[in-house]
């Protein structure tokens, strides 16, 4: 085993929403060291004002979300051993959003969809000690549940990542996943199709994956969130086959859709 000191050699990004750069830093590093602790490392003996947002460092509550070398994830969960040895280390903001200082970005674009979502509303006959719920809808929802909100899904997004002008249509992957956790929920009452048609915008969403590729809790966000809401879609809105049925079943007839919205970037 080498006693030789190792070195960690980072550039961080350093500046504020009107402007910066990347700024070089060599600091000492130790076996077993995350992202997140050389950050640290370089506030203590190099850049004190260095601005970077953290919490639990334990990949629980999706704080420390920047691009790594490009690529999207959590400072605390990325492990300095798996980046070669003397390799520089790119460490920037997530794109997506607003820079506010350094490694700190606004996302309270994310807090704003967030309240655009009507709340769970059970059925008002049922009191509280008699819901009833298969296991299988459990697990269903307890995928969902796992969401710590590092808003990396939203941050890898290219239909917000490269039109700014499609956040006041699309919610976003994240909350796509909130959606189909509660229109999935058996003892749930609200009907949301026609919000996440029109005002969520869904079908913006060309199921591209890259939001499951980077949700550090393994979320299948596209296979069993988008996709499983896209087909509710398109039986309620425009199924001919769900409409004759329902016209012999005797049940509430499908809407009729009335076309899919444009993203806003298709105006451009």
């Amino acid at each position: 085993m080498s006693d030789e000191p190792r070195e960690a050699t980072m550039s961080v990004w350093r500046g504020t929403k009107s402007g910066g750069r990347f700024e070089t830093y060599t600091v000492p590093s130790d076996e077993g060291m995350v992202v997140l602790d050389v950050i640290h490392r370089i506030q203590a003996l190099r850049a004190p004002d260095l601005a970077v947002r953290w919490n639990c460092k334990a990949g629980k509550c999706g704080s420390c979300s920047a691009e790594i070398n490009g690529h999207a994830a959590l400072m605390c969960m990325t492990r300095m051993n798996t980046f070669a040895p003397g390799e520089e280390i790119t460490v920037s903001p997530m794109k997506t959003f607003p820079i506010i200082k350094d490694l700190v970005t606004d996302v309270s674009f994310n807090y704003a969809k967030a309240r655009e979502i009507p709340s769970f509303t059970p059925d008002p006959s049922v009191k509280p000690g008699e819901f009833r719920m298969q296991q299988v809808d459990v697990n269903r929802s307890q995928e969902f549940r796992k969401c710590i909100e590092c808003f990396l899904c939203q941050n890898t997004c290219h239909v917000i990542r490269d039109h700014e002008e499609n956040k006041k249509a699309f919610s976003g992957p994240r909350f796509f996943v909130r959606l189909a956790a509660l229109e999935m929920h058996p003892l749930d009452t609200n009907d949301r199709l026609e919000l996440i048609r029109q005002k969520a915008g869904l079908g913006f969403c060309n199921i591209t994956k890259c939001c499951t590729e980077v949700c550090p809790e393994d979320i299948h966000i596209t296979d069993n969130a988008i996709i499983p809401l896209k087909e509710r879609i398109v039986t309620e809105f425009y199924d001919p086959l769900a409409w004759v049925k329902r016209r012999i079943m005797g049940e509430t007839p499908t809407r009729v859709g009335k076309g899919e919205p444009e993203p806003p970037s298709a105006k451009v």
